[in-house]
């Protein structure tokens, strides 16, 4: 009987461990049974039932252990792996954040430093004036370091080159991280949690500056290297050629280095520098690469060269990498410098005269390049179609480096300027020696019987947010593209294949197909590949697909984003797309003018855009006593280059297209910026029934209430929303609301969201649209049977059918009703509504 007592506790002890076995609890594996279970977590994190007994199965090893305990295992594993991950980013999170800290203290001591400094010059000041009962010759208290100049006999030894040096560096980090510089917060540039870095720019010092710094996790070594690389990154860096560099103490060198930029435009001449480079090595472990100019207008190693630019100066500027613990870096960047505004035409100053211009374009610019490589080197930014961050790079600074060429057209690259005379306001240049390749590869390049034809035009917009008119531009390219020009031109990229346009006939189908390839990492950028579809009218051809395809760049779409300019720039390439395709890239670029308060010269009628190519005249400004409007609106100058390949023997034909092509380019831009404005002279422009403004929260109004009057029941089914309410809610209905005009060919007049979704287009280009273009001919039909009832009895009800969008694109809906929009005052007929209900794409 006690045996079997025995027998039983026994049997449930037993149980009792093989069921916690079973729960996962108390289980211990061997070093051998924990390496065999990692080999196959390293192939498979989360094995499946049956290769979990596969694994039981193959392991002998691990046939003491069931497979519930297997499963619990992988688990376990998995949890430990993702800890680990969570420990491993909060650390390098931690690190940041210390980082950080440190520098924002930094910034925080500098500015008390300033402030105090400015508290001393007040009460210096104060006392001057209490004391000196004249008037004082010079009360300025600009807290800049005065920046000698420097004789070429000092340039012409290394002893004279060192002084200069130090000279830069402690005159550049004074900037960097002291008071010499008045420096105030970058506008629409707050510091935060999501922001790059910390920006600032001068507010009284000669010259224009820029500031910032910010957290990069890269080696100071590798960051100097890409910052030194200014073409890499500085899209206006045209060339950066050292042509001196000798070692100086301490480990460090001194290059006198020649740069040329780019113009922006095809009013103002092109700038270069000769400047003193320093790097060095400080103290504490810093990295400084400090630069300044070096004296002489007509210095450097090729004053012929130099022709087609005015010599700017450099005051010292340069970059400041300190190591931080536990990798990465802290930067800060000073742009300073003196862009002899006096040298282009006044209306072009204030680019010439912005700090503002200078941080957007140079140093915010290289902070986000050096942050880009940055996450590209840490593999977070992944791209499209298998291709790698530096070739997609390489695309977009190609396209704006040709762009950039076609802008300036300089002697030295081969461009010549055909005959014209100076009243036309489309410059014609050509190129014969132009290089396609853009490449080392020779075997892409193309061989040109002709070579490159650009034509190019700027004007000056007056009211036209640059952002709104680039998306424009870039998402209804038919407005004011010709579908045959592109042909002609991507016809042309392929060697050996001349046509003059028109010569093979293409109907293009409207439709256009943007795949995105890659974007910068606050998206200020994307880079993108354009299809447009089109087909041959020749009947021989009938099936063969004519289809274009544009490499594109946009920038500066984003209204409420920080940047230099707006640009739109492509270029046609082969549908393979490979990595070293010739580029000729074509575009528009928008640089907004930041006025000056109370400036009233070159004051532009509103609502017009005006050719800047005539009645300029550069050198001091001309007090022309016009009574202009004292109210200064937003101007931009808007600049279009476009370039043609072409064979010896259409030089003339191509000119004359090119010419013809540009000017209707120009006249599209011109009609899209006129309904763009906010102060359109056409009453008709939808842009002035934007949402939120005064015009639409009245329409909404006659909408709704015409509505309800006719059908007896309300529009919008939320609690009777009244005023802007009243429009938000109209504006983000699900159904497709449109009204058009009552003339003898109805145009539409506004559209809700789901309304230009539904249409494909925008409140701009909705004016452009009539009524009888998006009904197929059943709906034209079953419009016109109902058209007698809907002007009797105020509505009507129209059966399913299909419309069509602008690009296309066919469209079916269940049911449109449409009903007569009364005004509030005296009940006459304002226009037509329609309402598509449950609209879809086919």
């Amino acid at each position: 009987m006690a045996m079997v007592v025995a027998q039983q506790r026994e049997s449930s002890s037993s149980g009792s461990i093989e069921k916690h076995l079973d729960s996962g609890k108390y289980v211990r594996y061997t070093a051998e049974q924990v390496e065999a279970l990692e080999r196959v977590y390293a192939e498979c994190p989360k094995p499946s039932s049956l290769r979990r007994q596969q694994l039981i199965r193959e392991c002998p090893i691990l046939s003491n252990i069931e497979p519930k305990q297997i499963k619990v295992w992988f688990q376990n594993r998995r949890c430990r792996e993702k800890q680990r991950k969570e420990a491993s980013r909060l650390q390098t999170v931690n690190r940041k954040l210390t980082a950080m800290n440190k520098l924002l203290m930094e910034e925080n001591d500098r500015l008390q430093k300033q402030v105090s400094q400015l508290v001393c010059e007040n009460g210096y000041m104060r006392q001057q004036l209490h004391t000196t009962s004249a008037a004082t010759t010079d009360a300025s208290c600009d807290s800049v370091v005065t920046t000698p100049q420097h004789s070429m006999r000092d340039a012409n030894n290394p002893a004279g080159l060192l002084s200069i040096a130090e000279e830069t560096l402690t005159e550049f980090l004074s900037k960097a991280t002291g008071t010499a510089v008045d420096w105030v917060q970058m506008p629409g540039m707050k510091p935060g949690p999501d922001s790059v870095g910390i920006f600032a720019i001068s507010q009284s010092c000669s010259g224009v500056a820029a500031r910032a710094c910010g957290l990069v996790s890269l080696e100071p070594t590798k960051i100097a290297e890409i910052l030194k690389d200014r073409p890499s990154w500085f899209r206006d860096c045209r060339s950066l050629e050292v042509f001196t560099m000798f070692p100086a103490g301490s480990g460090g060198t001194i290059e006198l280095v020649y740069t040329q930029t780019y113009a922006p435009t095809t009013l103002a001449p092109a700038r270069d520098f000769w400047t003193l480079r320093y790097t060095t090595t400080m103290e504490n472990g810093s990295l400084v690469v400090c630069e300044r100019s070096l004296s002489g207008s007509g210095t450097g190693p090729n004053p012929a060269a130099a022709a087609q630019f005015v010599r700017a100066e450099m005051l010292p500027s340069g970059y400041l990498i300190r190591p931080c613990e536990g990798g990465g870096s802290i930067i800060h960047i000073v742009d300073h410098l003196n862009l002899e505004a006096w040298s282009v035409p006044e209306v072009l100053r204030p680019l010439y005269e912005s700090s503002k211009v200078v941080a957007q374009k140079m140093t915010i610019a290289a902070l986000r390049y050096i942050r880009q490589i940055a996450q590209e080197t840490s593999g977070e930014v992944v791209y499209g179609l298998g291709r790698q961050p530096a070739v997609l790079r390489t695309f977009s600074q190609r396209l704006s480096r040709g762009f950039n060429d076609a802008v300036n057209g300089f002697n030295d690259d081969g461009w010549s300027v055909l005959n014209c005379d100076g009243a036309e306001d489309v410059i014609i240049a050509v190129n014969s020696t132009k290089n396609l390749s853009g490449t080392s590869n020779p075997a892409s390049s193309l061989t040109f019987l002709g070579g490159i034809l650009c034509a190019k035009a700027s004007m000056l917009l007056q009211n036209v947010p640059p952002a709104v008119l680039v998306r424009f531009l870039r998402e209804h390219r038919s407005e004011w593209a010709d579908f045959n020009v592109d042909a002609y031109s991507a016809a042309s990229l392929k060697a050996g294949t001349y046509a003059y346009p028109g010569m093979r006939p293409t109907r293009f189908t409207g439709s256009q197909i943007i795949m995105p390839l890659g974007h910068t990492i606050e998206h200020e950028e994307t880079l993108e590949v354009i299809r447009l579809e089109g087909h041959s009218l020749a009947q021989e051809d009938a099936f063969v697909s004519r289809d274009i395809h544009l490499l594109q760049i946009c920038s500066g779409i984003d209204e409420n984003a920080v940047g230099a300019c707006s640009e739109l720039i492509f270029a046609p390439i082969d549908e393979m797309f490979p990595d070293d395709a010739p580029l000729v890239p074509s575009g528009f670029r928008i640089i907004p003018l930041d006025a000056k308060p109370g400036d009233k010269k070159d004051t532009v009628t509103a609502n017009r855009t005006l050719d800047l190519t005539s009645g300029f005249e550069v050198g001091p400004a001309a007090t022309n006593g016009a009574d202009a409007s004292s109210s200064h609106s937003a101007r931009s100058v808007l600049t279009i280059a476009f370039q043609f390949p072409f064979d010896s023997s259409l030089q003339d034909n191509v000119a004359v297209m090119a010419r013809q092509y540009v000017r209707s380019v120009i006249s599209s831009v011109q009609r899209v910026a006129m309904a763009i404005s906010p102060s359109g002279i056409n009453p008709s422009v939808g842009a002035k029934l934007s949402p939120g403004s005064p015009e639409a929260v009245t329409l909404a109004h006659w909408i709704c209430q015409s509505y309800s009057y006719y059908l007896g029941s309300d529009l919008l089914r939320s609690d009777s929303p009244v005023g802007d309410m009243m429009l938000k809610h109209l504006w983000h209905h699900q159904d497709a609301i449109l009204c058009c005009s009552l003339k003898s060919l109805p145009v539409f007049i506004f559209a809700n969201q789901a309304g230009l979704d539904m249409l494909e287009t925008t409140l701009v280009a909705l004016q452009d649209i009539t009524l009888d273009k998006i009904f197929d001919e059943s709906g034209r039909k079953a419009l016109c049977t109902d058209f007698a009832k809907l002007m009797q009895q105020g509505f009507a009800y129209l059966p399913a059918g299909i419309c069509m969008s602008t690009m296309g694109r066919h469209v079916s809906y269940d049911q449109a009703i449409a009903w007569k929009v009364l005004t509030g005052e005296d009940n006459t007929v304002h226009c037509l509504a329609f309402s598509f209900v449950n609209w879809s794409f086919v």
